[in-house]
C-alpha cells in the first residue's frame, strides 16, 4: 500500500520501498535479539530445557524469513512493478515453504535430541554423540525432502510420477551405489547398536588401534597413538572384530609374568610381590585404587617357577606406564631380597664312565 504523496513518483515510491525493508529487517532484528537474550537466560539456568533447544534452532529460520518476505513485499509496493506481484507472490511463499521446512525440521530434531539426552540423564547413561548426530542428519533429509515435495505441488507439478520413479529409479542407484549404501547402513548400525562411540580406544583384529574421532555416513576415522588418522569403511569396520577397551568401563587390567628360581622361597616370593603390586597402586595416580592385586604361580618353566600378578590401570594409556613401574620395583625387590631370575639354563648329567663323558651311539670307540 502506497501512501497518496508517494504515487505517481519513481522517487518517493522507491523510497517508500525501502522504508517497508528496513521496517521488515529491524522487527526481525529485535525478534532475533529477543530470542537470543531468552536463550542465554536459559543456558544460566542449571539445566538446559527444551526452550533453549527450540530458541536455538529457530531463531535463525525467523530471522531469514521475516527478511525475505520483506524483500519481497519492498519489491511488490511500487506501481513500476506492479505487473511482476504474481511473480513475488509465487516467489513469496515457495520461499516460505523452504524456510519453513527447514526450521521445523531443525525444531523437530532439537526436541528428538532433547528427550534423549533427558532420557540418558534418568537412565544415568551416557549418551552416544554419533547416535545424537545419526539422527539429526535422518530427520533433517526427511523434512528437506518434505518441502521439496510440497514446494513441487504448489507449483501444480504432479507429484506421483515423481514418488513412482523414486521407486525405480532408487533401484537404479541402490544397484549402482551398493558399496556406498553398504557403509551407510554399516555405519548405521554402528550407531544404533553403540559398538564404538567417539572417543573410545579400539582395536581391530588387523592390528590397527587408535581412538575413535568420528563416525561418519561412509566411514569412521581413527587417530593412531603414532597420532595418524586411519580412515575405514563402515562396511569394514562393522564386519571386523573389535576390541573396545573403553566398554564396559574404561579400566583395564595389568597383568604382570614371570619367573624365580626353582632354590627361592615361594613364600616370600608371593609376599614380596604382592606388597610391591600394593605399594604401586597406592603411589601412582593411573592404578584403581581400590583392586586387591592378584598373584598365582602358573607352572614349573625349564628355568623358573613361573608366575603372573594383576593390577588394575584407569585406562589404556595408564597401563602402560602402571605396568613398567611393576616391573622396576619387583626387580629391584627382588634382587635386594635375594631372590633369584634365572636366565636360561639347562642342567647337563654326565654318567660316570671313567671320568669321560659317555659315548654316543655311532661313534668311533
Amino acid at each position: 500500500m502506497l501512501p497518496e504523496f508517494a504515487e505517481g513518483s519513481i522517487l518517493w515510491e522507491s523510497l517508500w520501498s525501502v522504508g517497508v525493508f528496513l521496517v521488515y529487517l529491524l522487527v526481525a532484528w529485535l525478534i532475533y535479539l529477543v530470542m537470543r537474550y531468552i536463550e542465554r537466560k536459559q543456558e544460566g539456568q542449571r539445566k538446559t530445557g527444551l526452550l533453549s533447544k527450540l530458541l536455538t534452532s529457530l531463531n535463525k529460520p525467523i530471522f531469514l524469513l521475516i527478511v525475505t518476505q520483506g524483500i519481497i513485499w519492498a519489491l511488490a509496493t511500487p506501481s513500476y512493478l506492479i505487473s511482476w506481484h504474481s511473480v513475488l507472490q509465487d516467489i513469496s511463499i515457495a520461499v516460505a515453504i523452504v524456510i519453513a521446512a527447514y526450521g521445523l525440521g531443525k525444531a523437530i530434531a532439537a526436541i528428538v535430541e532433547w528427550y534423549m539426552r533427558s532420557r540418558g540423564v534418568r537412565r544415568k547413561a551416557k549418551i552416544d554423540e554419533g547416535l545424537i548426530r545419526f539422527v539429526r542428519r535422518i530427520l533433517l533429509i526427511v523434512f528437506y525432502v518434505f518441502g521439496v515435495l510440497i514446494l513441487l505441488a504448489y507449483f501444480d507439478i504432479d507429484i506421483s510420477p515423481i514418488i513412482a520413479g523414486l521407486g525405480i529409479g532408487g533401484l537404479a542407484v541402490a544397484l549402482a551405489l551398493q558399496p556406498t549404501l553398504a557403509n551407510f547402513f554399516a555405519g548405521t548400525q554402528i550407531v544404533a547398536d553403540r559398538v564404538v562411540r567417539v572417543g573410545d580406544y579400539i582395536e581391530l583384529n588387523d592390528g590397527t588401534r587408535g581412538y575413535v574421532t568420528d563416525v561418519g555416513w561412509r566411514s569412521t576415522r581413527i587417530r593412531t597413538p603414532y597420532n595418524n588418522r586411519v580412515i575405514i569403511p563402515n562396511s569394514s569396520l562393522s564386519a571386523s572384530i573389535i576390541t573396545n577397551y573403553y566398554w564396559p568401563t574404561m579400566d583395564i587390567g595389568v597383568i604382570v609374568n614371570c619367573g624365580v628360581s626353582y632354590s627361592s622361597d615361594l613364600t616370600k616370593v608371593q609376599t614380596v610381590t604382592l606388597e610391591v603390586a600394593r605399594n604401586v597402586i597406592e603411589d601412582m595416580d593411573e592404578a584403581v585404587k581400590d583392586f586387591e592385586p592378584w598373584f598365582c604361580f602358573e607352572q614349573f618353566g625349564d628355568s623358573n617357577i613361573d608366575f603372573w600378578v594383576w593390577i588394575q590401570a584407569k585406562n589404556r594409556l595408564s597401563s602402560f606406564r602402571l605396568k613398567s613401574e611393576l616391573i622396576r620395583r619387583l626387580h629391584a625387590s627382588f634382587e635386594q631380597e635375594g631372590i633369584t631370575i634365572n636366565y636360561p639354563v639347562r642342567r647337563l648329567v654326565y654318567e660316570e664312565n671313567d671320568g669321560q663323558p659317555p659315548l654316543l651311539p655311532g661313534s668311533p670307540q
